[in-house]
């Protein structure tokens, strides 16, 4: 009687202190507002995602349209002094100042998107999001009749750079003979630019839209217009229900459970996570109901061979813009030269307004 006496009141004291130990607080910065329908909406659309699983084990709060640069350090200090042991850095131009806070505050962890510094504290992540951009590609060249697609780009960095070739050579694969017309923002987030890119595109005789920036200004200036488009970050049917084609798309929960799964655990290790469609971090939407079976069964034949790994969308031969030979036949870019691409593939040309 006594044994099992001792053995409740055990189990009454072990509950009592897993319920008296405080939640692991975690912080998201986001480089537009969480209502952008791009990139800033993607990623707490994961911050939600993790807070339904997690539940009172866990706690998240977030900042919006975070300045990048210098000015960034602020706001990593301010979720640090609030009690934030884990936070999660999701624009590029954050990095600099998540890695210098990483070597002040060695016992908190640091994740930072899209970038390459690591640390002993501090993990880059991405995802081979060129993959659904590839097959994005095959859609938006099945549909053009004019042979000319646009593209609203933000800013020129290799990440960006590399998610357009994706896209250029999934259409090239397609359609040799169409090609994508480049627009840059020079901005993530600045609606009234993508608009006006949008437009310009249009104008100049782009029937499929395509976009890297953040909002939705421009598949909604191609539904406006009755032209195709191809959203990005997010699912945009609703803001496109007759013309979105379809989107490569992010689900950041997917990696946002599992890193923090580990951290509570104690078992997680830093370094540098970088997978693609067969992981989950990255889809493709499905299809709008206007694509073509033929189209359906290349894409879905493509797809298959990108999830076994069998097919990689930046095998050569690969020219640049100057028709130089960059890949040769048979070889496949190395994720080195991948992460540093600052040229883009021949089917693709620079637009201005």
């Amino acid at each position: 009687m006594k044994k099992t006496v001792l053995l409740l009141l055990s189990l009454i004291l072990f509950a009592a202190l897993i319920a008296a130990e405080p939640p692991l607080k975690i912080g998201f910065l986001y480089v537009g507002p969480i209502g952008d329908e791009g990139w800033s909406y993607a990623h707490d659309l994961g911050r939600l995602s993790l807070e339904a699983h997690f539940g009172t084990r866990i706690e998240t709060v977030y900042r919006e349209s975070v300045p990048e640069g210098a000015e960034t350090g602020p706001y990593v200090e301010q979720l640090l002094q609030e009690g934030c042991s884990v936070i999660f850095g999701t624009s590029f131009g954050f990095m600099d100042a998540l890695y210098d806070c990483s070597l002040r505050y060695p016992k908190a962890h640091f994740f930072h998107c899209s970038g390459y510094k690591t640390g002993s504290n501090m993990s880059a992540y991405f995802g081979r999001i060129y993959e659904p951009s590839f097959l994005a590609g095959l859609v938006a060249g099945s549909m053009t009749h004019s042979g000319k697609i646009g593209y609203v780009s933000p800013v020129a960095i290799p990440e960006v750079i590399r998610i357009a070739n994706g896209f250029a050579l999934g259409v090239r694969a397609i359609n040799p003979s169409a090609r994508i017309y480049l627009m840059w923002t020079n901005s993530w987030y600045d609606p009234a630019l993508e608009e006006y890119a949008a437009q310009s595109l249009i104008e100049q005789g782009c029937d499929v839209l395509a976009q890297q920036t953040d909002s939705s200004a421009p598949v909604i200036t191609a539904e406006e217009r009755g032209v195709w488009t191809v959203g990005y970050n997010s699912d945009m049917r609703a803001e496109a229900p007759t013309k979105m084609l379809t989107s490569p798309v992010w689900d950041w929960g997917f990696y946002y459970k599992e890193v923090v799964g580990k951290i509570l655990e104690d078992s997680y290790r830093h370094g540098n996570y970088w997978e693609g469609l067969a992981s989950g971090i990255v889809l493709l939407t499905p299809l709008s109901d206007k694509v073509p079976e033929e189209t359906r069964q290349i894409v879905h034949d493509y797809e298959t061979r990108l999830f076994a790994g069998t097919f990689h969308p930046f095998q050569g031969p690969l020219h640049d813009q100057a028709n130089r030979l960059r890949i040769p036949a048979e070889r496949v870019m190395t994720d080195a030269e991948l992460l540093s691409m600052d040229w883009f593939v021949d089917n693709v040309i620079m637009a201005v307004p």
